[in-house]
């Protein structure tokens, strides 16, 4: 199978999430992070990934959940949008599930466009939010993590 039916479901909280398979490099044990002054607020810090330099993104606070300290239970899903790799901090990662095009609500036809979701997965046991990583970082945000990386 090529992954384009495949996603990644993790959770925060009690609620599940999941990416798009193609979209994920790797599933690691969470480290330390390391702070990067003038990040967006959306970004916790910056992680060494193999010699390679890679944001952490708080995706509790883009989907408006509680903050809460990070617990060594947690992992770090490494993906990647269109413009750069970047970190999400889950709770949990529960694994792959392959999905018929059927078994996916368009956001859109849900609510009016429900920022950074792009369809709900429905599964045999409940749902999963599907996460439009790539829309994950506003304009601005991009801009000034540029910026911020380019004097890390």
């Amino acid at each position: 199978m090529d992954g384009s039916n495949q996603l990644v479901v993790f959770t925060l909280d009690d609620q599940r999430y999941a990416l798009h398979l193609s979209a994920v490099e790797r599933v690691v044990s969470a480290v330390a992070i390391t702070p990067l002054p003038k990040a967006p607020d959306i970004i916790l810090g910056v992680v060494n990934v193999h010699g390679r330099i890679v944001p952490v993104a708080d995706i509790r606070r883009r989907f408006g959940l509680p903050a809460r300290e990070m617990s060594l239970r947690d992992q770090f899903v490494i993906a990647h949008t269109v413009r750069r790799p970047v970190i999400l901090v889950v709770d949990r990662v529960e694994g792959i599930v392959t999905y018929s095009p059927a078994d996916v609500i368009r956001a859109d036809s849900i609510l009016s466009p429900i920022r950074h979701i792009e369809g709900v997965l429905k599964l045999k046991d409940g749902m999963a939010l599907i996460h439009d990583l790539d829309g994950f970082l506003s304009l601005e945000e991009e801009r000034s993590l540029d910026e911020a990386m380019g004097h890390a």
